[in-house]
């Protein structure tokens, strides 16, 4: 069984609020300041906060599987440090292709991204932080057998 699924499930719902709210609220400021092209700027801001939070949570879903739930398994750390590589290229791809863009307002896209990584690291705390995670694996009068061929 995969004891983090809960966890990381929470951290993208969580996520998801977050990035409904960067998105209406940087839309207001945005607009605000520039217009048209601050709500656009806002809400792509918004969208790549979004992607590089679900590409974390989905590398360590992913690095579970192929290590089979084993943390200390090479495959892991591979898979978790491929998808931060993944998010560092793609980031550096987007800012490239959108730097010279005239409808981006390029401070309230800035903006948006770095609430957006903030709040995501900030819910990630929160996620973890107030998670019921066992890290001992001992059975308590009244729980049921477990055996090792269960996990």
């Amino acid at each position: 069984m995969n004891t983090a699924m809960p966890i990381l499930r929470r951290a993208l719902i969580y996520g998801a609020w977050l990035a409904l709210a960067i998105a209406v609220i940087g839309s207001i400021i945005g607009y605000l300041v520039a217009g048209g092209s601050g709500v656009a700027s806002a809400l792509v801001g918004t969208v790549m906060a979004a992607v590089f939070l679900g590409i974390t949570s989905g590398s360590i879903l992913l690095a579970n599987r192929a290590s089979k739930s084993d943390m200390f398994n090479p495959a892991f750390f591979v898979t978790v440090m491929g998808g931060w590589l993944l998010k560092f290229i793609l980031f550096l791809v987007i800012v490239f292709l959108l730097k010279d863009q005239d409808w981006v307002q390029p401070v309230v896209l800035f903006l948006s991204i770095v609430a957006g990584v903030i709040g995501s690291l900030a819910v990630d705390v929160i996620v973890v932080a107030t998670s019921r995670q066992p890290y001992v694996d001992v059975q308590l009068p009244g729980d049921e057998v477990r055996h090792a061929t269960e996990d």
